[in-house]
């Protein structure tokens, strides 16, 4: 039997004035399933994350989300207190540049703390010891658990972002090029990083990328976008493998550039 949808799509639209930002995208995504979004710069895939993740609101179209109580909701409809809910306790969002998505004037220990605390943790070992655990367990050495990310590596700072959102148990993470901006060894570490975590924790993930190497490693289906729309969807390996679309024959043969 099919398990529910996660978060479902329904035509979703959205204009900048008379410029395109994506049109009619639908889609759907399951608890434990990995989607990447590829194209090129300017094809979408930007706008069409931070629609899904209700940090832009469409201009037509629907986006549903199945809460932990089992009700699926209209994230259009939520309030404001309830989007900022969610993303304190069921989603994380993983941001390119790591200072987005960090306090950079905050101790490691504090960044991966106050998500916590966001969800009730008062105690203030107990809260220190789960954050020295998620430092180990994104290979930070936790005896660093005191510094701020200002003095970490840029692979650290994504480390740490990574730790900072997965240690509340979310069940959707969104990435926005996760990867980039990053030395080749340093992406492979984190990729695999990743991909370990995901598969621990059973996660959902959207992730945005214009490197077809990350989609294929972290992605079980991937969408691939072009001017704002949806040109070819499917398993990630049938995709990259065998593809049916013109364009994304043109990306599979070259180097698509960010």
């Amino acid at each position: 039997m099919t398990a529910p949808f996660l978060l479902e799509a329904r035509g979703l639209t959205r204009w900048y004035g008379d410029r395109l930002g994506c049109r009619d995208v639908s889609f759907d995504i399951r608890e434990g399933e990995v989607l990447a979004i590829v194209g090129e710069s300017g094809s979408g895939k930007s706008t069409l994350l931070s629609l899904l993740s209700g940090r832009l609101a469409p201009s037509s179209g629907e986006v549903h989300y199945r809460m932990r109580d089992g009700e699926t909701r209209d994230l259009g409809a939520l309030t404001e207190a309830e989007r900022r809910h969610l993303f304190r306790t069921d989603w994380g969002f993983v941001h390119q540049d790591a200072a987005q998505g960090l306090r950079m004037g905050v101790s490691a220990g504090g960044n991966v703390g106050e998500r916590l605390m966001a969800v009730g943790a008062r105690h203030y070992g107990d809260i220190r010891a789960k954050a020295e655990d998620w430092l180990d367990r994104v290979e930070i050495d936790p005896t660093r658990i005191d510094e701020k990310p200002t003095a970490y590596s840029g692979g650290m700072r994504q480390r740490l972002q990574i730790a900072r959102n997965l240690v509340t148990a979310p069940r959707l993470v969104f990435m926005d090029e996760p990867t980039g901006g990053l030395d080749v060894s340093v992406q492979a570490r984190l990729l695999d990083l990743v991909r370990r975590l995901v598969a621990d924790m059973g996660l959902a993930v959207i992730v945005v990328t214009h490197d077809l190497a990350v989609a294929r490693l972290l992605s079980d289906r991937i969408m691939v976008m072009r001017a704002g729309r949806v040109i070819e969807e499917g398993l990630t390996d049938r995709v990259l493998d065998d593809p049916q679309a013109p364009y994304t024959q043109l990306l599979v043969s070259s180097i698509l550039q960010p």
